[in-house]
Protein backbone atom coordinates (compact mmCIF):
# COMPACT_ATOMS: atom_id res chain seq x y z
CA UNK A 1 0.00 0.00 0.00
CA UNK A 2 1.24 3.47 -0.73
CA UNK A 3 0.55 6.76 0.98
CA UNK A 4 1.32 10.37 0.20
CA UNK A 5 1.51 13.34 2.56
CA UNK A 6 0.18 16.68 1.31
CA UNK A 7 0.39 20.10 2.89
CA UNK A 8 -1.94 23.10 2.69
CA UNK A 9 -0.36 26.42 3.63
CA UNK A 10 -3.12 28.37 5.39
CA UNK A 11 -1.20 31.65 4.87
CA UNK A 12 -2.60 33.10 8.08
CA UNK A 13 -0.86 35.22 10.71
CA UNK A 14 -0.04 32.12 12.75
CA UNK A 15 1.57 30.40 9.71
CA UNK A 16 -0.52 27.24 10.06
CA UNK A 17 -0.14 24.17 7.90
CA UNK A 18 -2.85 21.56 7.40
CA UNK A 19 -1.37 18.12 6.76
CA UNK A 20 -3.23 15.52 4.70
CA UNK A 21 -2.40 11.81 4.45
CA UNK A 22 -3.61 10.19 1.24
CA UNK A 23 -4.13 6.49 0.73
CA UNK A 24 -3.21 6.60 -2.96
CA UNK A 25 -5.12 3.60 -4.28
CA UNK A 26 -8.44 4.78 -2.82
CA UNK A 27 -7.77 8.58 -2.89
CA UNK A 28 -9.12 8.70 0.68
CA UNK A 29 -7.47 11.32 2.90
CA UNK A 30 -7.14 12.35 6.52
CA UNK A 31 -7.00 16.06 7.40
CA UNK A 32 -4.97 16.89 10.50
CA UNK A 33 -5.84 20.04 12.47
CA UNK A 34 -7.88 21.68 9.68
CA UNK A 35 -7.77 25.42 10.33
CA UNK A 36 -10.20 26.38 7.56
CA UNK A 37 -12.80 24.17 5.89
CA UNK A 38 -12.80 25.90 2.50
CA UNK A 39 -9.08 25.32 1.98
CA UNK A 40 -9.48 21.59 2.63
CA UNK A 41 -12.58 21.32 0.42
CA UNK A 42 -10.89 23.17 -2.47
CA UNK A 43 -7.71 21.13 -2.19
CA UNK A 44 -9.58 17.82 -2.12
CA UNK A 45 -11.63 18.89 -5.15
CA UNK A 46 -8.55 19.93 -7.13
CA UNK A 47 -6.64 16.74 -6.27
CA UNK A 48 -9.72 14.48 -6.59
CA UNK A 49 -9.44 13.29 -3.01
CA UNK A 50 -12.18 12.24 -0.58
CA UNK A 51 -11.95 13.35 3.03
CA UNK A 52 -12.61 10.30 5.20
CA UNK A 53 -11.14 11.14 8.64
CA UNK A 54 -10.17 14.22 10.68
CA UNK A 55 -7.50 14.08 13.41
CA UNK A 56 -7.12 16.80 16.03
CA UNK A 57 -4.17 17.33 18.37
CA UNK A 58 -5.70 19.90 20.74
CA UNK A 59 -8.52 22.38 21.16
CA UNK A 60 -7.02 25.69 19.99
CA UNK A 61 -9.12 27.41 17.35
CA UNK A 62 -6.45 27.48 14.65
CA UNK A 63 -6.42 23.64 14.85
CA UNK A 64 -10.15 22.91 14.94
CA UNK A 65 -11.71 25.92 13.20
CA UNK A 66 -12.62 24.13 9.97
CA UNK A 67 -14.12 21.00 11.49
CA UNK A 68 -17.80 21.99 11.92
CA UNK A 69 -18.12 22.92 8.22
CA UNK A 70 -16.17 19.85 7.07
CA UNK A 71 -18.40 17.41 8.95
CA UNK A 72 -21.74 19.15 8.34
CA UNK A 73 -24.21 16.62 6.85
CA UNK A 74 -21.53 13.92 6.71
CA UNK A 75 -20.46 10.89 8.73
CA UNK A 76 -16.76 11.84 8.65
CA UNK A 77 -15.27 10.58 11.93
CA UNK A 78 -13.37 13.10 14.06
CA UNK A 79 -10.55 11.76 16.24
CA UNK A 80 -9.16 13.85 19.07
CA UNK A 81 -8.03 14.05 22.70
CA UNK A 82 -10.37 12.52 25.27
CA UNK A 83 -9.11 15.06 27.82
CA UNK A 84 -10.46 17.93 25.71
CA UNK A 85 -13.94 16.61 24.86
CA UNK A 86 -15.53 19.49 26.77
CA UNK A 87 -13.77 21.95 24.44
CA UNK A 88 -14.11 19.91 21.21
CA UNK A 89 -17.67 18.51 21.40
CA UNK A 90 -17.60 17.18 17.81
CA UNK A 91 -14.95 14.53 18.56
CA UNK A 92 -16.54 11.16 17.74
CA UNK A 93 -13.52 9.03 18.64
CA UNK A 94 -11.91 10.27 21.88
CA UNK A 95 -8.29 9.13 22.24
CA UNK A 96 -5.77 8.83 25.06
CA UNK A 97 -2.17 7.72 25.53
CA UNK A 98 -1.33 4.33 23.98
CA UNK A 99 -4.59 4.10 22.01
CA UNK A 100 -4.36 2.70 18.48
CA UNK A 101 -6.67 2.97 15.47
CA UNK A 102 -6.44 2.48 11.72
CA UNK A 103 -6.62 4.53 8.56
CA UNK A 104 -6.64 2.46 5.36
CA UNK A 105 -4.25 -0.18 6.73
CA UNK A 106 -2.04 2.29 8.66
CA UNK A 107 -1.70 1.66 12.36
CA UNK A 108 -1.84 4.99 14.22
CA UNK A 109 -0.51 5.24 17.78
CA UNK A 110 -1.50 7.99 20.20
CA UNK A 111 1.09 9.61 22.46
CA UNK A 112 -0.11 12.00 25.16
CA UNK A 113 1.99 15.18 25.35
CA UNK A 114 0.46 17.56 27.92
CA UNK A 115 2.03 20.99 28.32
CA UNK A 116 0.89 23.32 25.53
CA UNK A 117 -2.63 22.22 26.50
CA UNK A 118 -3.47 19.65 29.16
CA UNK A 119 -4.96 17.14 26.72
CA UNK A 120 -2.63 17.55 23.73
CA UNK A 121 -1.97 14.31 21.82
CA UNK A 122 0.15 13.41 18.79
CA UNK A 123 -0.30 10.80 16.08
CA UNK A 124 2.64 8.46 15.47
CA UNK A 125 2.70 6.23 12.38
CA UNK A 126 5.53 3.73 12.45
CA UNK A 127 4.91 2.58 8.85
CA UNK A 128 5.44 6.14 7.57
CA UNK A 129 8.21 7.02 10.06
CA UNK A 130 6.10 10.07 10.90
CA UNK A 131 4.69 11.92 13.87
CA UNK A 132 2.03 14.62 13.54
CA UNK A 133 2.73 16.66 16.63
CA UNK A 134 0.56 19.79 16.55
CA UNK A 135 2.06 22.47 18.78
CA UNK A 136 4.23 20.36 21.11
CA UNK A 137 7.47 19.95 19.15
CA UNK A 138 8.50 22.49 16.51
CA UNK A 139 11.56 22.60 14.28
CA UNK A 140 14.21 23.91 16.72
CA UNK A 141 11.47 24.87 19.17
CA UNK A 142 8.49 23.78 21.23
CA UNK A 143 5.04 25.13 21.98
CA UNK A 144 4.30 27.70 24.65
CA UNK A 145 3.10 26.27 27.94
CA UNK A 146 -0.46 27.60 28.13
CA UNK A 147 -2.15 25.06 30.41
CA UNK A 148 0.46 22.62 31.68
CA UNK A 149 3.67 22.94 33.65
CA UNK A 150 7.31 23.06 32.52
CA UNK A 151 7.69 19.59 34.02
CA UNK A 152 4.84 18.21 31.90
CA UNK A 153 6.22 19.79 28.75
CA UNK A 154 9.74 18.54 29.47
CA UNK A 155 8.48 14.97 29.85
CA UNK A 156 6.27 15.28 26.77
CA UNK A 157 9.22 16.42 24.65
CA UNK A 158 11.29 13.54 26.02
CA UNK A 159 8.59 11.15 24.85
CA UNK A 160 8.93 12.51 21.34
CA UNK A 161 12.73 12.61 21.52
CA UNK A 162 12.64 8.86 22.22
CA UNK A 163 10.98 8.08 18.88
CA UNK A 164 13.21 6.45 16.22
CA UNK A 165 15.78 9.00 14.96
CA UNK A 166 14.52 8.81 11.36
CA UNK A 167 10.98 9.83 12.40
CA UNK A 168 9.70 12.77 10.34
CA UNK A 169 8.30 15.59 12.47
CA UNK A 170 5.17 17.21 11.03
CA UNK A 171 4.33 20.19 13.22
CA UNK A 172 1.60 22.71 12.47
CA UNK A 173 3.38 26.06 12.10
CA UNK A 174 6.15 27.57 9.98
CA UNK A 175 8.09 28.90 12.95
CA UNK A 176 11.42 27.38 11.93
CA UNK A 177 13.38 30.53 11.10
CA UNK A 178 12.36 32.41 14.25
CA UNK A 179 13.12 29.30 16.30
CA UNK A 180 16.55 28.95 14.66
CA UNK A 181 17.39 32.57 15.41
CA UNK A 182 16.55 32.04 19.08
CA UNK A 183 18.30 28.65 19.24
CA UNK A 184 21.60 30.07 17.96
CA UNK A 185 21.58 32.55 20.85
CA UNK A 186 21.27 29.65 23.30
CA UNK A 187 23.92 27.51 21.57
CA UNK A 188 26.12 29.88 19.50
CA UNK A 189 28.89 27.28 19.11
CA UNK A 190 26.64 24.47 17.86
CA UNK A 191 27.95 23.80 14.32
CA UNK A 192 24.92 21.74 13.31
CA UNK A 193 22.70 24.61 14.39
CA UNK A 194 24.79 27.19 12.52
CA UNK A 195 24.45 25.12 9.36
CA UNK A 196 20.72 24.61 9.87
CA UNK A 197 20.13 28.34 10.42
CA UNK A 198 21.81 29.13 7.08
CA UNK A 199 19.83 26.40 5.34
CA UNK A 200 16.55 27.63 6.86
CA UNK A 201 17.27 31.24 5.82
CA UNK A 202 17.88 30.08 2.25
CA UNK A 203 14.72 27.96 2.20
CA UNK A 204 12.55 30.83 3.41
CA UNK A 205 14.13 33.27 0.94
CA UNK A 206 13.10 30.83 -1.81
CA UNK A 207 9.60 30.67 -0.31
CA UNK A 208 9.97 26.99 0.58
CA UNK A 209 8.39 25.11 3.45
CA UNK A 210 10.95 24.01 6.08
CA UNK A 211 9.00 20.95 7.26
CA UNK A 212 8.97 18.10 8.02
CA UNK A 213 11.96 17.96 10.32
CA UNK A 214 13.43 14.70 11.74
CA UNK A 215 13.91 13.58 15.32
CA UNK A 216 17.68 13.12 14.81
CA UNK A 217 17.93 16.67 13.46
CA UNK A 218 15.98 18.03 16.42
CA UNK A 219 18.23 16.17 18.86
CA UNK A 220 21.21 17.91 17.28
CA UNK A 221 19.76 21.42 16.93
CA UNK A 222 16.72 21.97 19.17
CA UNK A 223 17.76 23.56 22.49
CA UNK A 224 14.56 22.36 24.18
CA UNK A 225 15.43 18.72 23.45
CA UNK A 226 19.02 19.24 24.56
CA UNK A 227 18.33 20.39 28.12
CA UNK A 228 19.57 18.23 31.00
CA UNK A 229 16.69 18.80 33.41
CA UNK A 230 13.34 20.51 34.00
CA UNK A 231 14.94 23.63 35.52
CA UNK A 232 17.12 24.23 32.50
CA UNK A 233 14.17 23.62 30.18
CA UNK A 234 11.98 26.05 32.13
CA UNK A 235 14.69 28.73 31.99
CA UNK A 236 15.05 28.47 28.21
CA UNK A 237 11.27 28.37 27.70
CA UNK A 238 10.95 31.57 29.75
CA UNK A 239 13.67 33.24 27.65
CA UNK A 240 11.84 32.22 24.46
CA UNK A 241 8.54 33.61 25.81
CA UNK A 242 10.26 37.01 26.15
CA UNK A 243 12.23 36.79 22.90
Amino acid sequence: MSYKIHVIDVKNALKNYIWLIEHTSSAQVVAIDPTEADLVKQYCEQQQLTLSQIWLTHWHKDHIGGVPDLIANTQIPVYGPREELSKIPFIRHPLQHDDHFEFQGLNVEIIAVPGHTLGHIVYYIDHLDSVFCGDTLFAMGCGRIFEGTPEQMYHSLNRLAALPPQTLVYCTHEYTLANAQFAIEIEPNNLALQHRLQETQAQRQRGEITLPSRIELELATNPFLRTENVEEFARIRQLKDQY
